[in-house]
């Protein structure tokens, strides 16, 4: 697939800023960098810690070139919760960064959200892949831009545990499991789990569903088409209960697993202290081996696929963080300014080139990306096209899929707790999925 260079020089990108600047209001200036002096943008989203600190880099270049102040308010995981209380408050954002397809569409059908303007409808189709362009989409109107994307089916592993037991990278999910368990005979558990937040959990289930059950059935299942009492849900959660319920794979176990938060899985892998072999999750997990714990990503960090289950295909599971205008916002021309720069590949370049980042932007160069590692992922997530299937939690309603201590999340903590009874846990999961798709 041939990718448009990503240049990040100046003139490039005053070029790309002036363009957004004039947007659809019809006017014009000659120097983006005055077009929108005295406006400020107020920007929400998920990130914290690293992710924030390189956000940050490309809201300053937007500064830069357009004079227009930002600032950045990192939202927790209840996004709903928190951008609905400030625009009850009348403080809302001009501009949120959203990381569930199912809260897009409670964002449009709140009447929350501005249509994105012609020019980041025809940025969107200049430089993205129709997939990504619907999953913006609701009814036919575009309201979010994909500006990060994620390849969620990849498992992160340590050369090093790895060489010590002889082992190599498994081609297959029951050669994974066996090579877990000779990991764990050499001295070191297979996985660090990070159970705390409940959405690793998510994308665990969803790789192993995807390739078990197939495509189609995960399409249904993710609209609830399906129940969750569907035997195919029955058979990949006895799947996940076989390793969740396994001490020799799941470092401490269930219950320590549960204590466990993102980050720290990462560092019980790559630490000084090591605890486990492997962790899974996507590959934003790079960006902490290397920033957080100052390791190098394909030498002392490598991945593999997340590995094909029961004969099926090999899981391309794929996630993202949408930009969109609120109608409350105080800026929205200001908001939509920056959406239109977000759009365009020298945006997608100033995080490329930090790390812990890939943009579903088709027109950014891989040359653009710190390492071969990350651009091995961004080429698969991108070259994938439309076979990727978009996390099935985030196009889940807000109460289902993305909400911390309820439905899904919740529901598969306790499954790791206690991974016994896999049909139980499905009838739970049938009765929350049932009620946040209003159909009990």
């Amino acid at each position: 697939m041939m990718r448009r260079t990503a240049t990040t020089g100046a003139l490039v990108l005053a070029l790309a800023l002036t363009a957004t600047a004039c947007g659809d209001n019809g006017s014009s200036g000659d120097s983006a960098d005055k077009e929108l002096s005295g406006q400020s943008v107020t920007v929400a989203g998920v990130w914290t810690g690293v992710e924030q600190k390189n956000f940050q880099k490309i809201l300053d270049a937007f500064t830069e070139e357009t004079g227009a102040e930002t600032s950045f308010l990192s939202t927790g995981d209840n996004v709903s919760t928190v951008i609905g209380s400030r625009i009850e408050g009348g403080n809302a954002p001009d501009v949120v960064l959203v990381p569930q397809v199912g809260v897009l569409e409670q964002f449009a059908e709140s009447d929350w959200l501005e249509p994105l303007s012609n020019q980041v409808e025809k940025a969107a189709a200049m430089h993205f892949a129709p997939v990504w362009q619907d999953y913006g989409t609701i009814g036919n109107t575009l309201y979010g831009l994909y500006f990060k994307a994620s390849h969620k089916s990849t498992v992160w592993y340590s050369p090093d545990a790895f060489d010590q037991a002889g082992v190599a990278p498994p081609e297959t999910y029951d050669e994974m499991i066996d090579t877990g368990h000779v990991l764990a005979e050499s001295g070191i558990p297979a996985f660090s789990v990070a159970g705390e937040a409940g959405w690793p959990l998510t994308d665990w289930f969803e790789n192993i569903y995807l390739s078990q059950a197939g495509p189609e059935n995960y399409d249904k299942l993710a609209v609830h088409d399906i129940p969750w009492t569907d035997e195919t849900v029955v058979e990949a959660l006895t799947t996940l209960g076989e390793l969740f319920g396994d001490d020799k794979l799941v470092s401490g176990g269930g219950e320590e697993a549960l204590r466990t938060d993102f980050p720290k899985s990462v560092e019980n892998v790559f630490g000084d202290n090591p605890r486990a072999a492997m962790v899974y999750e996507g590959d934003f997990v790079a960006g902490l081996i290397s920033d957080q714990l100052g390791k190098t990503v394909g030498e002392d960090a490598e991945f593999f696929p997340f590995p094909p289950v029961d004969g099926g295909d090999a899981p391309v599971v794929g996630g993202g963080d949408a930009a969109v205008v609120l109608k409350a916002g105080k800026n929205t021309e200001a908001g939509m300014a920056l959406v239109e720069f977000l759009a365009t590949p020298e945006a997608a370049a100033l995080w490329a080139e930090e790390g812990g980042f890939l943009s579903p932007n088709q027109s950014l160069d891989l040359d653009a990306y710190a390492d071969d590692i990350t651009r091995q992922m961004a080429d698969s997530l991108v070259g994938a096209g439309d076979t990727v299937r978009f996390d099935m939690s985030d196009q889940a309603p807000a109460a289902f899929g993305g909400t911390a201590g309820a439905g899904q999340w919740k529901l598969l903590q306790d499954f790791l707790r206690d991974p016994s009874d896999p049909e139980a846990i499905a009838a739970e999961l049938e009765d929350a999925a049932a009620k946040a798709f209003g159909t009990s």
